[in-house]
């Protein structure tokens, strides 16, 4: 496995440091300032990786665009805290900008199919309404303060496949439960 393959699973494994225990009590794997219980999550999580290759999917353009689109409405909404972490998704999407740009592209294509060259950015424009309403109100399970960390980490993604699975964990209603761990 190349460096950047275990920096990119680092990352993801970095975003999913809240989940729910078999107790519904919350543990962090991921503390601000360090790791705790970093060597068994990491090696439950790689290996999980490892087995479950990233293959494309149509709905793959659609879930970068929502995660840009719930970075950028929850960042808005978090601009006023301590954990402001609008310059964390300025860098994200600067980081980013190719693959971004390349989903709305796909998903102009996509809605083109269905409404027509005119349409399309209509429809877009409707769809990343939509998708900016689902946020308004903020993330359903992540605080401002974990939202900036994941900002922070994406900014590091590199790889596309690696942005979408990590936008598909977390844009999940409810974080996975990390099963493994639930006895501890």
């Amino acid at each position: 496995m190349s460096l950047q393959f275990w920096v990119n699973a680092i990352v993801v494994i970095l975003i999913l440091r809240v989940v729910t225990c078999g107790d519904n009590t919350k543990m962090r794997i991921f503390e601000h300032k360090g790791m705790k219980r970093f060597g068994t999550a990491a090696g439950l999580l790689c290996g999980l990786a490892m087995a479950m290759p990233v293959q494309a999917t149509e709905g793959d353009a659609q879930k970068l665009r929502r995660m840009d689109i719930m970075l950028m409405v929850t960042g808005l909404r978090c601009r006023t805290t301590v954990d402001n972490f609008m310059e964390d998704y300025g860098r994200f999407t600067s980081s980013h900008m190719t693959e971004l740009n390349q989903a709305n592209e796909e998903l102009r294509d996509q809605l083109a199919v269905e409404a027509g060259e005119a349409g399309a950015a209509r429809a877009l424009d409707k769809m990343s309404v939509v998708m900016a309403n689902e946020y308004g109100a903020g993330h359903p399970w992540l605080s401002c303060h974990e939202l900036r960390q994941v900002a922070q980490s994406l900014a590091m993604v590199q790889g596309r496949d690696t942005l979408v699975e990590a936008a598909g964990q977390l844009l999940e209603r409810q974080p996975r439960p990390l099963l493994a761990l639930a006895g501890h």
